[in-house]
């Protein structure tokens, strides 16, 4: 039976303090804190001259379950197009590391012993190793007299750690010259963003509240338009199954109009929904919301953008470029935050996290 969305609760601070029983707001602006804190202890462990080692021979993003797999998909985005030696995504080291190579990875599960025997093995093999993880546990112990290990100072559930992992990521490319990132103004521009999704902001004026308006009771389709993008919409659907048990679709959106039927049920379900309708009527008919995602600028992405508003002209654009000046690694983070926010508001509103009886069935 579905559920009807209490959006009365999102513009109720009260209700919505109350309702968040775990602090998952709290936790969620937190996301500068956990940026500075990381690096507070970056330069606390010398990482900059602990990896004065030149121009590694490839760089080894390490993907595990959680908020891990969307970090390191991002920071891949983000390193690609410029990036002077290769970066390997890989669940686990390959066979083929040595003392040339570095290795990168975040966890917010101690106990991960696959990671921890993957993580030894790379040490033993000369490898440089920086690890984002709690500092007990199989993990860290793997690393321990032989890689950095960056642990949690912030802290915050395993699902919102995405900010600490990027942050470490970025630190450990910025070392080896690889990119070129200022984390302090990431920090800045994140609480900027928490502060305007705070929840006693109504939600015309809350960007977190009104995308989660936008979503609700609707297929997501996180289209990007450009490859940062769909990484960002890879950790946006991440958050939405995470905080309100919904599913997502996430593309580069030339791939997403490859997809006929798909397409067509974005082409003819952007429009707003009947509030008489009878759920029941059409059950095989799921409404959709297309949301392309935008955080490159530049021709390529605005011919991007122009072919994709012609071809779904009810699609919502998010594209932090015109919001803030800043550049796409800030522009990516941010996004990112604004999603989890979302997710976070449209799971209370929805009754998937928080208190009891935030939600009412549909009836007759």
């Amino acid at each position: 039976m579905p559920t009807v969305l209490d959006d009365t609760l999102l513009d109720d601070p009260a209700r919505l303090a109350e309702a968040d029983s775990a602090g998952l707001l709290r936790a969620a602006a937190m996301a500068g804190a956990q940026v500075r804190a990381t690096a507070e202890l970056a330069a606390e462990l010398e990482l900059s001259e602990r990896l004065d080692m030149g121009r590694p021979r490839a760089l080894v993003l390490i993907d595990r379950p959680g908020v891990s797999r969307t970090l390191t998909r991002l920071l891949a985005a983000l390193l690609t197009p410029s990036c002077p030696v290769p970066v390997v995504v890989a669940e686990v080291v390959p066979s083929w590391i040595g003392a040339l190579d570095v290795v990168f990875a975040h966890t917010d599960d101690p106990g991960d012993r696959e990671l921890a025997a993957s993580l030894e093995r790379a040490a033993r093999y000369g490898a440089s190793v920086v690890l984002s993880a709690p500092s007990e546990g199989p993990v860290a112990a793997a690393v321990a007299g032989k890689g950095l290990l960056l642990a949690p100072r912030v802290p915050v559930p395993p699902e919102l750690a995405f900010p600490r992992g990027l942050a470490a990521g970025l630190l450990t490319a910025n070392a080896l010259g690889l990119l070129i990132s200022d984390v302090q103004v990431l920090a800045d521009q994140l609480d900027l963003e928490a502060e305007k999704d705070y929840l006693a902001r109504e939600s015309f004026a809350n960007p977190a509240k009104a995308l989660a308006l936008r979503v609700a009771d609707r297929v997501p389709l996180l289209w990007g338009l450009d490859p940062v993008a769909v990484a960002v919409g890879e950790h946006a659907a991440h958050a939405f199954a995470a905080h309100a048990a919904t599913v997502c679709d996430v593309e580069d959106y030339r791939q997403a109009l490859a997809r006929p039927a798909l397409r067509r049920a974005a082409q003819s379900g952007g429009g707003e929904r009947d509030i008489f309708a009878d759920p029941d009527d059409s059950p095989g008919d799921i409404p959709t919301r297309v949301l392309l995602l935008s955080v490159r600028t530049g021709p390529a992405t605005d011919a991007a953008r122009y072919q994709a508003e012609d071809l779904l002209p009810d699609a919502d654009v998010i594209a932090p470029a015109e919001e803030i000046e800043a550049d796409e690694i800030v522009r990516a983070a941010v996004l990112a935050l604004r999603f989890e926010l979302a997710a976070v508001y449209l799971g209370l509103a929805a009754g998937s996290i928080g208190g009891a009886g935030r939600f009412a069935p549909a009836t007759a």
